[in-house]
């Protein structure tokens, strides 16, 4: 299928030719109609795509502070490597559209195949031909209201939820700066809410629309005119409210927000505008300043776009999307006309085309439409052109267990990645794509747009979203599941089952029972070839350290602090109800350095958390083994930034082995004519935590067919006692841990 993409480094616009996403639960796939150019919020995207890179920093200084922090945590390379993978991708636009629903996911069951639906999110709502919409982002159209109508159901959203915002009542007064697409449905919303309105712009055409649209008068914002019709309405008090719909740098519309404001009135933010708000004049008036935060209630939050949890009608009225189905029903009933704002309607096939024109000047429009192939002049839907990939929906693990292919001599390793996501990009792809004697065959994702960046950067022959087909082909030695922490052990366990040898990120399982399945499929199938990302343990310094140190004769003591920091807003890691606790997801990576350093696999867990920790934020791990050895863990959320990540001390036999960092490393031991010391002869270059020799390690053992890297025993005895953790949390008391099998 067809997407709309752009190179966020080089500003390069395209129509990309993408796998066709899958259907998940709890969403439809739906083939798009008619979808909305936003000539706000996405001409700003694309006009900062444009930018040099000093240029894009001074626009997104938050992304800078993230930056730097990453560089102070990770080092330069790291974060360079991190930081061109993200820019030098593809992203999509779009985030509003009209269409016929395609496949319906389980779980679905208030839309059927043929039905028309309106659809939101900048993640789902794509310039695509399909896209798959969550159920909280998509609503069924009412009887009547044409598709190119309905794709405006999005940015309608976002006035409705601006005007809420206003609180507006009957007989008041409005002023609306900006009369742009927001602007201009906010008008129009405020007027069948029995509201005056005065808007302002600087464009004469827009000015008129907006009267054309029921704006009692319009005027620019520096002239007499705007302050003598507020004056008129409001009867000398100032308007009720103001809406700032306006873009740009100028502060010019906070200050005439403040001048034409009555007593105690209120100022909503629905636009991107500057906000320096001039203190006097806003304390005298006392005005309330108000943010209206997209669509409404429900944006942002995962548990209620991805996972389709409402919330109680009782509680929260107007959601995400009963703003959208009543943005739908005003459109049907004729309170709301779109028709107006219409100001071009291109054919798909001239997307580069049409965003070109936008951004030169040559087309200047309110609203801009993409027609899709199968939609016809008179708007009703043909036929369609694009044909869904048949799913099957057999469990692969149903297949019956074969042994992996006996690989000819010299014939290159041959790898199928499942997920293409930050940490795949940045970490392991990299050290992969070039590497001599390997050959990255698949890419699979859930989203079209990941699978075809991963398959441009580092050379996949194939991208797919249909799993099945890659752990049916045989031609597929080793699967990579690089894909978030809920779905690893189930995706292992048929990579496993289909004959795979199978390199899984950290965690393994998040649950003992998953953990569980993991191990049956193994005795299913007597395929036990499986390598779990715990790649501390192969890291060069960690590894020259512990050499220094020797072998020892007596129990040891290792102290281990991570100082993990605090998560952004937003991080997936938060979602713990599906994702596990944050030190269920990493904690393995620590649990399996000590046990490596220790030379054996944990005995026993006791956890505690400090008195008032939140849940899944700082944790104390005693971790005892079968020498009498103890590793203490402090995995801590709550420490200084700027104080390295990862440091350790080991201590036994009169030796001390202090670890800072992956930068510097030492080893103090007490001999027999006096005291000895090794210390790390030189600060690396970057911190190396193994990865690339992990990767080398598996995939030698891939091509000859030896040991894994690591025991499975061992991945095992990391993953229980990381599962423990929880367990004894919860208990409060210590858990015995079971021998592995």
């Amino acid at each position: 299928m067809k997407q709309v993409v752009q190179n966020y480094k080089s500003g390069e616009l395209a129509v990309l030719d993408v796998p066709v996403p899958g259907c998940k639960p709890g969403g439809v796939l739906v083939r798009t109609a008619y979808s909305l150019i936003s000539t706000g919020t996405e001409m700003m995207k694309v006009s900062e795509a444009g930018m040099s890179m000093l240029g894009k920093a001074r626009s997104r200084p938050d992304q800078v502070a993230k930056v730097m922090q990453s560089v102070a945590v990770n080092g330069v390379p790291a974060t360079y490597r991190k930081v061109m993978g993200k820019l030098d991708s593809y992203t999509p636009l779009g985030y509003s559209l009209c269409g016929v629903v395609e496949q319906v996911g389980a779980g679905i069951d208030d839309v059927a195949v043929g039905d028309l639906v309106a659809c939101a999110g900048n993640e789902h709502a794509l310039h695509a031909e399909l896209n798959w919409v969550p159920k909280n982002l998509y609503t069924p159209l009412p009887d009547g209201l044409a598709p190119r109508h309905a794709a405006f159901g999005t940015v309608g959203s976002i006035a409705l939820q601006g005007v809420r915002q206003g609180e507006p009542q009957l007989g008041e007064t409005a002023l609306v700066i900006g009369l742009g697409l927001i602007g201009q449905l906010v008008v129009q919303l405020l007027t069948a809410s029995g509201v005056r309105v005065v808007g302002a712009d600087p464009d004469p055409v827009r000015c008129e629309l907006a009267a054309r649209l029921g704006a009692a008068a319009c005027g620019d914002p520096g002239s007499a005119a705007v302050e003598t019709a507020v004056a008129e309405l409001s009867g000398g008090h100032g308007v009720d409210q103001v809406y700032l719909a306006a873009g740009g740098g100028s502060n010019q519309p906070v200050e005439l927000a403040a001048r034409l404001s009555r007593d105690r009135g209120r100022v909503v933010d629905i636009g991107k505008c500057r906000l320096d708000l001039p203190w006097n004049a806003y304390y005298e008036k006392e005005l309330d300043v108000r943010f209206s935060r997209s669509y409404g209630p429900g944006r942002y939050d995962p548990e209620y776009e991805l996972e389709g949890r409402d919330y109680p009608i009782g509680y929260v009225r107007w959601t995400e999307r009963r703003n959208l189905a009543c943005f739908l029903d005003l459109l049907a009933r004729g309170s709301v006309d779109v028709e107006p704002l219409i100001s071009h309607i291109a054919d798909f096939d001239d997307a580069v085309k049409t965003y070109q024109q936008l951004k030169d000047g040559e087309l200047k429009a309110v609203a801009v439409l993409f027609r899709y192939p199968d939609q016809t002049e008179d708007g009703n839907v043909a036929a369609p052109a694009v044909t869904v990939p048949a799913v099957r929906r057999g469990d692969a693990a149903s297949a019956p267990a074969r042994s992996a292919p006996v690989r000819p001599a010299g014939a290159p390793v041959r790898l199928a990645f499942v997920g293409a996501g930050n940490y795949a990009s940045s970490m392991l792809l990299p050290h992969l794509a070039e590497r001599e004697g390997v050959t990255l065959s698949t890419v699979v994702t859930t989203t079209a747009l990941s699978a075809a960046n991963a398959q441009r950067k580092f050379g996949f022959t194939g991208a797919t979203t249909d799993l099945d087909s890659v752990l049916g082909d045989p031609a597929v030695d080793a699967v990579f599941v690089v894909t978030r922490h809920s779905s690893h052990a189930e995706l292992t366990r048929k990579a496993l089952l289909a004959g795979k040898t199978v390199f899984v990120e950290k965690p393994l399982a998040l649950t003992e029972d998953e953990l569980a399945g993991v191990l049956a499929a193994v005795e299913e199938s007597g395929n036990d070839r499986l390598q779990v990302g715990f790649n501390r343990r192969f890291a060069p310094l960690l590894r020259e350290a512990k050499n220094r140190f020797g072998a020892r004769t007596g129990p040891a003591s290792l102290r281990y602090l991570v100082n993990a920091g605090r998560l952004g807003h937003g991080s997936w890691y938060l979602q713990q109800a599906t994702e596990g606790s944050r030190f269920a997801g990493e904690g393995g990576h620590f649990i399996d350095t000590a046990s490596w350093l220790l030379g054996s696999d944990p005995v026993s867990v006791y956890a505690v958390a400090p008195s008032g920790a939140e849940a899944g934020g700082d944790v104390q791990i005693m971790l005892r083994y079968a020498d009498g050895s103890t590793a203490t863990i402090g995995y801590v959320t709550t420490g200084a930034s700027g104080f390295p990540k990862e440091t350790l001390d080991l201590v036994a036999d009169g030796r001390v082995l202090k670890f800072d960092d992956f930068v510097r490393a030492s080893v103090f031991a007490d001999g027999g004519v006096g005291r000895k010391r090794w210390v790390s002869s030189r600060l690396p270059k970057a911190r190396d935590k193994g990865q690339s020799a992990e990767l080398a390690a598996f995939i030698r053992a891939v091509r000859t067919g030896g040991p894994m890297p690591v025991p499975l025993e061992s991945l095992v005895a990391t993953t229980s006692a990381t599962l423990a953790v929880q367990t004894g949390l919860a208990a409060g008391t210590p858990v015995t841990l079971a021998r592995p099998r």
